[in-house]
């Protein structure tokens, strides 16, 4: 995927994450007892869009990196590539922790 379409991918997940936070904070402000389970349900799809967003974004900027790097041989992008592969591994399941 190009940089661009990821982009376009992080700003939407990043405009429903504010738009649901805003509908969480207006039934917060009206809530009955009734209804506090599903504004939690609702809370917790706010950070799991966060946190896919933050992922995409650090996986952008380490692909946007490691094409600016010159004068390496192909071995070492490849190293490169592996490194990158292995931090998004580690956050990812940092994430779901």
């Amino acid at each position: 995927m190009i940089m661009e379409q990821k982009k376009e991918k992080i700003i939407i997940a990043l405009k429903k994450s504010r738009s649901s936070l805003d509908k969480i904070l207006l039934a917060m402000e009206d809530m009955d007892e009734a209804q506090c389970f599903d504004l939690v349900q609702q809370n917790l799809a706010v950070v799991g869009l966060l946190k896919s967003a933050n992922a995409m974004m650090l996986e952008n900027h380490l692909d946007a990196y490691i094409k600016t790097i010159k004068n390496k041989t192909a071995g070492e992008k490849k190293k490169l590539q592996e490194v990158r592969d292995e931090m998004m591994r580690i956050i990812k399941t940092a994430q779901n922790k």
